[in-house]
């Protein structure tokens, strides 16, 4: 499918609502597919989620891990590349608001981010988590990440050329 279009499709949704099964699915319909992971194995919980994520994908995927630096490994994919998952934008923004101790004002990763957006080199599934929709959060440093997150899911969407909300492992689509 390298000849169509790029596009850019956000999958956005809450915890365990089916984005990244659906992120592959949608990758399914490619050839050369590129599998951008954000994850640090910080703990043992989050390197259990890791190698789940590992287990869900199949050979045809190359990976790449990129916790910080998401424009330059967008910029850096072969250009026979098909499609590009990068999972997930919510942990990638953690990771970076962990880095610059929650002031993202230091952080250039963003705005490269968003410049490679505007020139991806194969088309690209980003999936981010939709933090908005739970309880208010008690401390001001979860609020601070909520209110990122969804700054950062309106700019993606609006680049986006669709946007897909997963809700109980059904997609909806929000922006053809």
């Amino acid at each position: 499918m390298s000849a169509k279009k790029k596009k850019i499709i956000l999958v956005v949704g809450g915890c365990r609502s089916g984005k990244s099964r659906y992120a592959l699915e949608l990758a399914d319909a490619y050839l050369k597919k590129v599998f951008i992971a954000t994850a640090l194995p910080i703990d043992e919980e989050m390197k259990h989620r890791i190698e789940t994520h590992r287990q869900e994908r199949d050979a045809s995927f190359t990976t790449i891990e990129e916790p910080y630096n998401l424009g330059n490994a967008i910029a850096s994919l072969q250009r026979d590349v098909d499609i590009a998952i990068i999972d997930c934008l919510t942990v990638w923004l953690g990771n970076l608001m962990y880095k610059y101790r929650g002031s993202l004002s230091k952080a250039s990763e963003i705005e490269d981010f968003f410049e490679a957006l505007q020139r991806p080199p194969c088309s690209l599934i980003l999936v981010s988590n939709e933090v908005g929709l739970g309880i208010i959060p008690a401390d001001s440093t979860s609020r601070h990440f909520r209110d990122e997150a969804g700054n950062l899911n309106q700019r993606v969407a609006a680049l986006a050329n669709q946007v897909i909300l997963t809700v109980c492992g059904i997609p909806l689509r929000v922006k053809k």
